[in-house]
């Protein structure tokens, strides 16, 4: 899977993430994640996929509404930058892929490690923008869940799927974007985690 996005290493020799892979499992057993779970995720994968640029009109539309949220994108002048917005939409598109169709293996580690990164000390550097903003507070990493969450489910219900199966890609996708933020804690408190 190579896509030639701005910014995108995860193909790249990333450094090893500080999570190791039984690190994963004890989370995703603390998620209650399942076999079928990986199954409705993929399944979710496939709706979501084509639909990737009208979620992120959701989700760009939701965090340029809350201007406590898009300082995260400010440039030096304490402005949004649009070049930094467009640059992490492009990201932000191949994460809600990455997250359905990779394996969650040592390389899906190393590079949600580097997200991560780009969260805490390294915010800005990827795109070069001079930022005012040190770090995306870890409150709204965790309060971003929901609205992530809770905007996915009428994506998944548009394609005709009954109930029961928008209900379990829904929950998948909720225990995904969980597992993802908590693993972009980390470098927050590395020594607590």
């Amino acid at each position: 899977m190579s896509t030639d996005i701005a910014g995108y290493t995860y193909d790249q020799n990333l450094p090893a993430s500080p999570v190791s892979t039984s690190d994963l499992d004890l989370l995703l057993s603390t998620l209650l994640w399942t076999d079928d779970d990986a199954a409705a995720l993929a399944r979710a994968g496939t709706v979501l996929g084509p639909q990737v640029e009208e979620i992120l009109d959701v989700w760009y539309g939701y965090v340029g509404s809350h201007p406590h949220l898009v300082a995260s994108f400010n440039g030096a002048d304490g402005q949004p930058s649009g070049d930094y917005l467009a640059a992490v939409r492009h990201r932000f598109g191949q994460w809600i892929r990455d997250l359905c169709n990779r394996p969650w293996d040592q390389s899906w580690l190393n590079y949600q490690n580097e997200i991560a990164r780009r969260h805490t000390d390294a915010m800005g550097d990827t795109d070069h923008v001079a930022s005012d903003q040190t770090h995306i507070p870890l409150r709204y990493l965790i309060a971003f869940i929901w609205p992530i969450t809770a905007t996915i489910r009428p994506f998944l219900a548009g394609t005709g799927a009954d109930t029961a199966e928008v209900d379990a890609m829904h929950a998948a996708w909720f225990k995904a974007v969980t597992l993802t933020v908590s693993l972009w804690s980390q470098p927050y408190d590395p020594a607590r985690w």
